[in-house]
């Protein structure tokens, strides 16, 4: 007995996907409801007519038309996904017997749900079902979950399913997708449900698969080339928007660089003016003390003049010794201020002396 599942989320899906789908399941409605509606599918087990096969051949031949390659194929870097979608199943191991899924008296839990997920690789296959329920009615409903989202197969109905089968036939035209049966038992207080059900997945004929192949070649090939020609033309601005910015950063490299050589410039022009701004610096101080503190060797002369008039009548030789005294004195004096100025220029960031 199939295991009981919750259902899978939906996601969100492309315009151009859900038209298919949509497509897909009005193909299906037309094609395999309204071209023989007197059939009688007693059972999934029966054979299909030729109105059937006629009828599955139109809307297998629809769905091919209306196939869309998902954005996910289109994204891929790979070529290869897409040419799957087209290819499909393989024919090297391809079984076009009908899988068979079937159970009796299943217990669908008072207010709750029992979802039955059968899986569905093989584009064109044809799915029928039988639904009973046993004593009381059911809520019944199919969706069709594929990678591009979900679509609605059979909506969500309370069904009299105990009182006549609930029998329905309809194409899987996108594939790998996963058809979802739900029976719905929440409005139910007091009673578990049981349900029968009997599901034939019939894969398409070899003919049908060759034609399948052909037609959704031909409308992946309409995509692909509408997608390169409009590739095409983002390139060539994409190219020409390069092209642009090359030449705007080379033109901006260049100005660099004949900033760079301002900026050596400048830098030599600053080195040499705050040399400058340093001498004339400790010039400055040096006049400035000349003219508030006067000269030494003046000092020195005017202390000699006066001792000379005090003093006259010292010998000649005291006299030679004094002045060579005084002479030594200016001498060291201007020594001492030309060490200082060059201390000064040497070691520009200390605080010159007032």
């Amino acid at each position: 007995m199939p295991k009981e599942t919750s259902s899978m989320t939906s996601t969100k899906s492309d315009a151009a996907a859900q038209d298919q789908i949509q497509n897909e399941n009005r193909s299906i409605s037309s094609s395999l409801s309204d071209e023989n509606p007197d059939a009688d599918h007693s059972s999934v087990d029966d054979s299909a007519t030729s109105e059937d096969v006629e009828a599955i051949a139109l809307a297998t031949k629809t769905a091919d038309e209306n196939f869309v390659p998902s954005q996910s194929l289109l994204t891929s870097s790979s070529p290869y996904p897409l040419i799957r979608s087209v290819d499909g199943i393989s024919l090297k191991r391809y079984n076009p017997d009908p899988s068979r899924f079937s159970a009796k008296d299943v217990i669908v839990p008072l207010r709750g749900q029992l979802n039955i997920p059968i899986h569905v690789v093989t584009s064109g296959s044809v799915v029928d079902y039988t639904v009973e329920s046993k004593g009381f009615d059911i809520g019944f409903g199919i969706e069709a979950e594929r990678e591009e989202g979900a679509t609605v197969v059979k909506e969500m109905t309370r069904q009299d399913s105990h009182r006549s089968a609930i029998k329905g036939r309809f194409l899987v035209g996108t594939v790998p997708c996963a058809i979802i049966f739900t029976f719905d038992n929440e409005f139910s207080w007091f009673r578990e449900k049981k349900v029968t059900y009997k599901i034939k997945v019939t894969p398409p004929s070899f003919d049908n698969i060759y034609r399948g192949r052909r037609t959704r070649a031909k409308a992946a090939l309409q995509v692909v080339s509408k997608d390169k020609e409009s590739a095409e033309t983002r390139l060539e601005n994409v190219v020409s928007k390069h092209s642009t910015l090359m030449q705007e950063i080379e033109r901006l490299e260049n100005e660099l660089q004949e900033q760079k050589k301002s900026l050596g410039v400048v830098e030599k022009e600053e080195k040499w003016l705050k040399e400058r701004v340093q001498l004339r610096d400790v010039q400055e101080d040096l006049l400035t003390r000349r003219l508030t503190e006067g000269w030494e060797d003046e000092a020195i002369v005017k202390k000699r003049v006066s001792s000379d008039g005090e003093s006259s009548n010292d010998d000649d030789v005291n006299e030679g010794v004094e002045h060579d005294e005084a002479d030594g004195s200016i001498c060291n004096l201007q020594q001492q201020e030309e060490a200082t100025a060059q201390q000064f220029i040497a070691i520009p960031n200390e605080t010159l002396p007032h």
